[in-house]
């Protein structure tokens, strides 16, 4: 199966083996949840989705790849205990905990909760003295003399031997006491999860035009040759870094993330093309709203690779703008709530209150609460960051307050840094929404009824920047496109739905 089913099915697993009925037993008894053994080729992304699903399960997660530990740090070391049988003392040799055991107790004890996820990757490469105990903790859920502890799902991982000389195989009585789940790349959902994470769009273009090029491992006479969905991720990041940094990218760099030769040698070709035509079709000047007929007649002549990258531009163009818009809406929202609670505050504290240590006592906790959410995983990097620019934003407007000032002067000092804020992110909205309607300019004369503005249309209503930006804020050119195109007729609800879970919901109108 693909690794989205997958992880659904891992997902429903950890809801089934912690549900319990009225009685507070569990509905399946420990003994029948079976460890979960996910097996697949490397760079797949099987670390990535535990991630992801002890986030949405509210649960913790530990992992740990087991080829890094000994016997000893995996089942803990000997020391002798004295112990009296009939009447006799006897030297007894025990074991101290595991350390993986150890690092769940520590995990429980830091994020307060008390399920998670044990996961342990590359499972079937141990060394031969590790293998027996990696056949114990499959079968009867323990390290040495140390079990897992209650309300802890065990998942392993490993990597099937075509990919890997030095895996082992599992006997039946290992196997009859798993569920297994074999998983395959696939280019679709890794495409979704790209979207989603918002990798370069550079490969993400490349791909739709090379799919076959997406996961490919090869033996030769030199080695193995290997593209994976790993290694496409992390040259994305490489590449978004490298943007910012303005660092040259060639076929070496690209190499050492793509080792395929000829793979990494086809992108590389693409990467200089997609630059290029970056600058000679003159993106930004055509996402100000400048005039384009220069390049409108190259752009209804190009080859459809060209035509596919140009649009790829024109919408990490636009999502860039989307992103800033949400960043600071995010901020914002974030802010209004700390207001909100501040003005509360004031008016419970009286006539005389020393106003400033209100509001920095408030930061205090805004943030100590922050960095407990961060710490427990109860945060997407997007809410932390979105909460992190808020504490900032409220450390600074706190320093304008003093002491002396009466209630009314306090919050009106704050407000008016907020009402700042606003402006920050009305003019953040304005400029996303100036440039999609210029981008819908360039592609009505260009593209207006081919392939290219279906593309276009649907990556806008599927991108989470976009579409997020797109529930917020009335398109009537995307609404007209939409449905003329009909694309995706579950697309309401889910622009509903990314509205519904705004970071400002149900706070309403950011006036005071």
């Amino acid at each position: 199966m693909d690794i989205k089913r997958a992880k659904q099915e891992i997902e429903n697993a950890v809801k089934a083996y912690l549900a319990t009925d009225d009685t507070g037993a569990p509905l399946i008894p420990p003994v029948r949840q079976r460890p979960i053994l996910l097996m697949g080729p490397p760079g797949i992304g099987k670390t990535q989705i535990m991630e992801q699903i002890a986030q949405e399960c509210g649960v913790a997660l530990v992992a740990y790849t087991i080829t890094h530990h000994t016997r000893q740090s995996a089942v803990g070391l000997p020391f002798i205990r004295q112990r009296n049988f009939a009447g006799a003392d006897r030297s007894v040799t025990e074991y101290t905990m595991s350390e993986i055991i150890a690092s769940v107790y520590d995990k429980m004890e830091k994020t307060g909760l008390s399920h998670g996820i044990l996961f342990i990757d590359e499972i079937n490469c141990v060394s031969e003295t590790l293998a027996p105990t990696m056949l114990q903790f499959l079968q009867g859920k323990t390290f040495g003399n140390q079990p897992v502890p209650e309300g802890w799902v065990i998942v392993a991982a490993g990597n099937p031997p075509e990919y890997n000389k030095s895996v082992r195989d599992f006997d039946l009585v290992t196997l009859d006491r798993v569920r297994r789940i074999d998983i395959e790349p696939q280019l679709s959902v890794w495409q979704e999860y790209a979207r989603a994470n918002r990798l370069h769009p550079a490969v993400t273009a490349y791909l739709e035009l090379r799919p076959q090029h997406f996961y490919k491992v090869e033996n030769d006479v030199d080695g193995p040759l290997f593209v994976t969905a790993r290694g496409w991720e992390d040259l994305s990041v490489y590449l978004q870094a490298a943007d910012k940094l303005n660092l040259p990218v060639d076929e070496a760099v690209i190499g050492q993330y793509l080792r395929h030769p000829d793979i990494a040698r086809d992108f590389a070709a693409y990467w200089v093309l997609y630059r290029k035509y970056e600058a000679d079709y003159g993106v930004e000047d055509i996402l100000q709203g400048k005039g384009f007929d220069a390049v409108l007649e190259r752009a209804l002549s190009a080859a459809f690779d060209e035509r596919m990258s140009l649009i790829s531009l024109l919408l990490a163009g636009l999502n860039t703008r989307f992103a800033a818009a949400r960043r600071t809406d995010a901020a914002t929202g974030a802010c209004y709530r700390q207001l909100r609670a501040y003005r509360r505050a004031l008016g419970a504290a009286g006539a005389g209150a020393d106003t400033a240590a209100l509001f920095r006592e408030q930061c205090g906790e805004y943030e100590k609460a922050l960095d407990a959410a961060k710490a427990a995983g109860r945060l997407t990097p997007e809410e932390a960051a979105a909460r992190a620019r808020a504490a900032a934003l409220l450390r600074g407007w706190g320093e304008k307050l003093d002491s002396r000032m009466g209630a009314d002067t306090a919050f009106d000092t704050v407000r008016a840094g907020f009402n700042r804020q606003v402006r920050k992110r009305e003019q953040a909205v304005a400029v996303a929404g100036d440039a999609l309607e210029a981008a819908f300019d360039f592609m009505e004369r260009a593209f207006p009824d081919g392939q290219e503005m279906v593309v276009f249309v649907n990556e806008l209503a599927l991108g989470p920047d976009s579409a997020a930006f797109l529930a917020e804020n009335e398109c009537e050119r995307f609404t007209q496109y939409s449905q003329r195109l009909l694309l995706h007729e579950g697309q309401d609800a889910l622009l509903a739905e990314l509205e519904r879970n705004d970071l400002r919901q149900g706070e309403g109108s950011l006036a005071f």
